[in-house]
């Protein structure tokens, strides 16, 4: 501890382990020094250090939670990674479309009203809309700014949140995919718990805690509570109805044999090559179908402003 806090550069973080260090010099455990700063670390984190004080193998139970949050970050690298392209290629149309509405269509506007004939329908419809928005950008933007605000605030509220992660689960392919995912995590972070020699029940409870689904975190507290109560740990998840089938299948495998800490690793990688697989191909059709949206949508607003030029002849011969 004392070589960490000297290399340490982050000023919060050496303040952190300064204290840690100090409370472990006055005979505290290393468990009980970090669990005090419970907000920066995972609670995984110190559910491994206490399982491995216990165990006496504190070494090993590092190691292999450094092994876990390594390969828990390379799946979260990966599904950022794929989704990083759709982005750019949305905030990109978005920009393109932005630009045309609020520089361009302006321009075109100015042009056609020095002829004084009637547009087509889909030109009037963008030149006014344009003009509005315009005229209103600043509300538009307040607007928007309060949306985002009051979606964040109630996103906040942990109740809020569970209600929305239950409503995402129920969209289609996305909900699965976010079901596998928080399923995942859980199953890691129990293997890894019950690697340390942590019990069942307090794993689950620790585990459910650390999960990113806070519907899925629900269930599995619940879960918890029945194992508590003598029920069979894949019982109790078939009970939920929120688990996928897999997941409690293995499960009720690992009880039975006795290997219930490699079912679940082997549940968590299951699922991480059918997200990797997923995604891969969420990003090979994406790509094509926002390059054609995007192509359309220019298209349209091109054709639309570029459409009076087709009668300008006409225009111009009946006015002169």
């Amino acid at each position: 501890l004392d070589i960490l806090r000297s290399r340490v550069i982050h000023l919060t973080f050496r303040s952190v382990l300064d204290a840690v260090y100090e409370r472990v010099r006055a005979g505290s455990s290393l468990s009980d020094a970090f669990a005090e700063h419970g907000d920066l670390f995972p609670g995984a984190y110190t559910a491994s250090l206490l399982a491995g004080e216990k165990s006496g193998s504190l070494e090993g139970v590092l190691r292999r939670y450094v092994s876990y949050i390594k390969v828990v970050g390379v799946v979260k690298r990966r599904t950022i990674s794929a989704l990083v392209y759709p982005a750019v290629l949305i905030t990109l149309a978005l920009v393109v479309v932005s630009i045309i509405v609020l520089k361009v269509v302006p321009e075109f506007s100015s042009f056609y009203d020095s002829f004084g004939a009637e547009l087509p329908l889909a030109t009037r419809v963008i030149v006014r809309g344009s003009a509005l928005i315009r005229e209103h950008v600043v509300l538009i933007v307040a607007v928007a700014a309060l949306a985002i605000a009051g979606a964040w605030n109630w996103l906040g509220r942990k109740e809020q949140r569970t209600r929305f992660d239950r409503a995402v689960l129920k969209v289609p392919w996305v909900g699965s995919t976010v079901q596998r995912f928080a399923t995942s995590q859980l199953a890691r972070t129990l293997a890894t718990l019950l690697g340390g020699g942590l019990p069942l029940v307090a794993a689950i409870d620790i585990a459910a805690r650390s999960g990113g689904n806070q519907h899925l975190s629900e269930q599995m507290r619940v879960v918890g509570m029945r194992v508590r109560e003598g029920e069979p740990f894949a019982g109790a998840l078939a009970a939920r109805g929120v688990f996928p089938d897999v997941a409690i299948k293995m499960a009720e495998v690992g009880e039975a044999t006795g290997a219930l800490q490699d079912m679940l690793t082997n549940v968590a990688d299951f699922y991480d090559e059918e997200i990797e697989t997923e995604l891969a191909r969420f990003v090979a059709l994406i790509e094509p179908v926002l390059l054609v949206i995007m192509g359309l949508v220019i298209a349209s607003l091109l054709l639309a402003l570029y459409m009076p030029l087709f009668q300008l002849s006409s225009v111009v011969g009946t006015r002169y």
